[in-house]
């Protein structure tokens, strides 16, 4: 009896520990992780806000937070994630960073990462394929949501609504129904400032400029802005943006800006008043391997990718409207060189399997109108054609018409000769 009672004991012991342990979840629940991504690891995502201590490959992390927000993420995120909250360590999470583009691709149509509270936008799904089985969703915080599609089959693409409603950040994605294929995730934020630094929605990647913008709630007219990096001015504009036109890793840190602005549309003589925004990260990083499209002739293109890997074998082509940015096309070709006759911007990428390369540079294809003084040759040309070609007709016409007269004169002569001949006979007799 006092051995089954120990047991008992021991079982409610293990039981217990067992419901102690912490787990270390993924969200949003990717099924693979690409670069450039923004994801959040919550430890015991059911245990509210005990003191947590953050494990990375068995490196104790200084966050103490039960989540832990990874930006942009890299390969060097790649590894091994535990927690602690108190008592057992969690099972390690494993997160593997592919350094390649997923199948879709998520952007804004306008603006850029920081929103005012309350506001929202739309964001642009481009994807290869028939877009009726793709679906968009929005992590706010720890909790997600389906979110309304309206899909233009014509244009081939589809839009969703993003809104933060009370949320600090929200990432926005879309994923193929039925299948582990998704979009890039673009995280949006908020601000409750007048003034607001606006980094791009995507990730700054490294050796591309990078605008930053400095902007007034409202549109307001702005009159100057000061830059600031980790609080040390670094650059002042009159038309409120800063570009770093080559980004490197120097580049990385937390950039603000103090505007001056005025209520003009109030009225014109309106006193400057001033502002600071709230500091955004600015984080470069490498990216996935980048195409691009070389031009063998006016219409001849070649797609090349030298630093892409082994397993990129297949070329894949997009023609683009010149007066339609998102409305991209994908081409039949699926080979290196292609001869294009259609205007507009044409670009490539590589298929990798599970993912993409980068997209190249857009090559600008316009049929060249034909110059005048060509043109003048090519008029001169042909009317010289013309004019020997009725000029031989003619001739050969002459020609056969005085052979006929020669051979008519000739018999008349016969004629007269033999006449004569005859006479002469007869006078004989």
């Amino acid at each position: 009896m006092r051995s089954l009672l120990t047991l008992s004991a021991l079982l409610v012991l293990i039981r217990g520990d067992k419901e102690q342990k912490p787990t270390v979840t993924l969200l949003p629940k990717f099924p693979q992780v690409y670069v450039g991504d923004d994801v959040t690891l919550i430890c015991n995502l059911k245990g509210g806000n005990k003191p947590t201590k953050w494990l990375f490959n068995r490196a104790e992390q200084s966050i103490q937070n039960y989540s832990m927000l990874l930006t942009a993420v890299t390969p060097e995120n790649n590894g091994e994630y535990q927690c602690e909250q108190g008592g057992p360590r969690s099972a390690p999470l494993n997160i593997t960073v592919l350094e390649l583009e997923p199948h879709a691709q998520l952007s804004p149509s306008i603006g850029g990462a920081v929103m005012t509270k309350g506001d929202g936008r739309n964001l642009v799904l481009q994807v290869d394929d028939d877009l009726k089985d793709w679906g968009c969703f929005v992590l706010r915080g720890v909790s997600g949501f389906a979110i309304g599609v309206q899909v233009d089959e014509k244009a081939k693409r589809a839009v969703i609504f993003a809104e933060l409603k009370d949320a600090e950040r929200a990432t926005f994605w879309c994923k193929k129904k039925g299948t582990t294929l998704r979009s890039n995730a673009v995280t949006l934020k908020m601000t409750e400032l007048m003034v607001m630094l606006v980094p791009p929605a995507g990730p700054a990647l490294q050796g591309e400029p990078v605008t930053l913008r400095c902007e007034v709630w409202g549109g307001l007219e702005l009159e100057s802005a000061v830059f600031r990096k980790n609080s040390k001015e670094i650059n002042s504009s009159p038309k409120g943006t800063y570009t770093i036109t080559n980004a490197t890793q120097d580049d990385n840190g937390k950039y603000s800006c103090h505007a001056t602005y005025r209520f003009s549309h109030i009225s014109a003589q309106a006193t400057s008043r001033e502002g600071d925004s709230d500091a955004q990260e600015l984080k470069v990083i490498g990216g996935p391997p980048a195409a691009t499209v070389i031009s063998e002739s006016h219409n001849s293109l070649q797609c090349s990718c030298p630093l892409c890997p082994a397993n990129c074998t297949s070329y894949l082509w997009y023609h683009t409207p010149l007066n339609d940015p998102f409305e991209r096309r994908r081409l039949p070709e699926n080979k290196k060189y292609i001869t294009v006759e259609e205007e507009g911007l044409y670009s490539c990428r590589m298929d990798c399997g599970k993912g993409f390369s980068r997209f190249s540079n857009f090559y600008r294809y316009k049929a060249q109108p034909v110059e005048f003084g060509v043109l003048l040759y090519i008029l001169v040309g042909l009317a010289a054609l013309i004019i020997l070609t009725v000029l031989t007709a003619w001739m050969l016409k002459r020609r056969t018409c005085g052979g006929i007269n020669m051979l008519a004169i000739g018999r008349d002569k016969d004629e007269d000769m033999l006449t004569s001949v005859r006479f002469e006979q007869r006078q004989e007799l």
